[in-house]
């Protein structure tokens, strides 16, 4: 009797994605930008927050990190044309150089709350853009069986950074100063650079085939691609409600929560970022290991709906403790969102698009910055429990809408964007 396609193939393990010599190098490099990306979230939101006592500055700060998301497809055009490890190693480059220009004006005592969102406006033009390069280098390296376990490993790195990050983070000012923190993660960010080099770009399309329109219309083509998929459009749907209704509150906005609702001070902001990264850290590990089969689709919409009901139940907490462990089950949920997520829309898009595509999910982070910046005169007019509470519930219709919507192809187990994970 003939093998069906799954017997025929050999059992899929975590070490498979580091057998290709380039993951070998990202892999590492996306590490140790990560750690830096979670330490100066860290430092920088709890200098603002000190320095300035102000909510709005906090939300300003937090939303010009993720700033460059709204010319994210223009990076995925760029990368389409001329290579993602080229703009990879590059960028971070220029992080290593902006945070040595940190270390600096830390060390003569020269860093202000104006200075810092100077240059977070600078990094944040390319900050976006980072995990698109990751995704689409990891696409187009690595065997598609493999994907998965790639994503989720590079999931992993991320999370584990947040919970390292985030301790790191505070503990390192809290005990050595402000200019060693930036030493760190000036030396983290030149290990990228250094490693990133050793990664390749085989791109499936040559450079002639995307080379013959214009980048206008590349992006219209990207445009017109993305909307005729519904597969797609609910992605793009739910990537940008979570960033608009559910990540403000364990990114941008966890400063203030864990010093003015939890009475806590950077070692307590530490703990709950890392609650949050471990929660995630353990989704990660569940994906990657392939021990369980998820349906791709199905598993993104539940796990984000979830998401939104302990985030309603995290509005309401004022016990440090039990925030931590409402946060663990929010990072967890999020992966087994967000992982999903992109595993569907890599699989479903042809090779020749993966680069404009991605870079327009990376669009969807525009809802953070915009729901941080709604959120600071939300919390002053009403308080912090009535606009988280308002957040999550309406996060939770929305996904349950969104479900309806485009039943037929993300919630039949039988579309193809529910073939297992």
């Amino acid at each position: 009797m003939k093998p069906s396609a799954a017997e025929a193939l050999p059992a899929m393990h975590w070490r498979d994605p580091f057998r290709v010599r380039s993951f070998r190098f990202q892999w590492p490099a996306d590490l140790a930008t990560s750690w830096a990306f979670e330490m100066e979230s860290i430092v920088l939101g709890w200098f603002i927050l000190v320095e300035s006592g102000s909510v709005m500055m906090l939300v300003v700060f937090a939303s010009l990190q993720y700033l460059g998301a709204l010319v994210s497809p223009l990076f995925g055009v760029v990368g389409d044309r001329f290579g993602y490890r080229r703009m990879l190693y590059l960028s971070r480059a220029l992080y290593a150089a902006l945070a040595a220009c940190f270390m600096l004006l830390a060390w003569l005592n020269a860093l202000t709350p104006l200075t810092v969102l100077l240059m977070a406006a600078l990094a944040g033009v390319l900050r976006p853009s980072d995990m698109m390069m990751r995704n689409a280098l990891i696409a187009q390296t690595l065997p598609p069986r493999h994907l998965l376990g790639a994503l989720g490993i590079s999931r992993i790195t991320s999370d584990s950074a947040r919970i390292a990050g985030a301790l790191a983070g505070a503990g390192v000012v809290a005990w050595l100063g402000m200019t060693w923190a930036y030493a760190l993660i000036t030396l983290l960010y030149a290990s990228s650079f250094v490693l990133s080099r050793g990664v390749s770009d085989n791109r499936q399309t040559p450079a002639h085939a995307v080379a013959r329109v214009s980048p206008v219309r590349d992006l219209q083509l990207a445009f017109g691609y993305v909307w005729s998929r519904p597969v797609l459009m609910a992605a793009m749907a739910l990537a940008f409600l979570v960033n608009l209704l559910a990540f403000p509150f364990s990114l941008g906005l966890l400063p203030y929560v864990a010093k003015n609702i939890y009475l806590t001070n950077q070692a307590g902001l530490g703990w709950l970022g890392a609650s949050f990264a471990f929660g995630g850290l353990v989704g990660s590990v569940v994906l990657s290991s392939h021990r369980y089969q998820f349906r791709a689709a199905q598993t993104m919409v539940v796990a984000g709906a979830v998401w939104f009901l302990v985030d309603v139940m995290f509005a309401f907490s004022t016990h440090l403790y039990v925030g931590m462990a409402l946060l663990w089950v929010a990072g967890l949920a999020q992966s087994l969102s967000m992982t999903p997520l992109a595993a569907v829309m890599l699989r479903v898009t042809e090779p020749a698009y993966r680069g404009r595509v991605m870079g327009m999910r990376m669009l969807a982070i525009w809802g953070l910055p915009l729901g941080l910046l709604l959120s600071g005169p939300l919390i002053e007019r009403f308080g912090y429990t009535a606009t988280a509470g308002l957040y999550s519930a309406l996060g939770l219709l929305l996904t349950g809408a969104m479900a309806v919507y485009w039943r037929q192809h993300i919630w039949d187990k039988n579309a193809p964007a529910n073939a297992p994970l």
